[in-house]
């Protein structure tokens, strides 16, 4: 990709890399980048499986694309 990016949308659970080992890279490249996971599976059970940790953003599947944008528009907002 050229140029910057100022979100990441990726699935905690993926073949190969993981959708937090995703982040992890491009997070060193742009510290600055908003990420947002999400699974099928509840948060709760990620955090107590230590998959993510407590305080992540994450949307639950499944979701509507209605879903989807306020989440991300709760994420992008710059803070007050």
């Amino acid at each position: 990709h050229d140029g910057p990016l100022d979100l990441l949308l990726t699935d905690v659970v993926m073949p190969g890399l993981s959708g937090k080992q995703v982040a992890d890279e491009l997070l060193q490249l742009d510290p600055e980048l908003q990420v947002v996971y999400m699974s099928g599976y509840t948060n709760d059970a990620i955090v107590r499986h230590g998959v993510l940790e407590q305080g992540t953003e994450f949307v639950e599947k499944p979701f509507t694309g209605r879903e989807l944008l306020l989440r991300i528009r709760e994420v992008m907002a710059p803070e007050s």
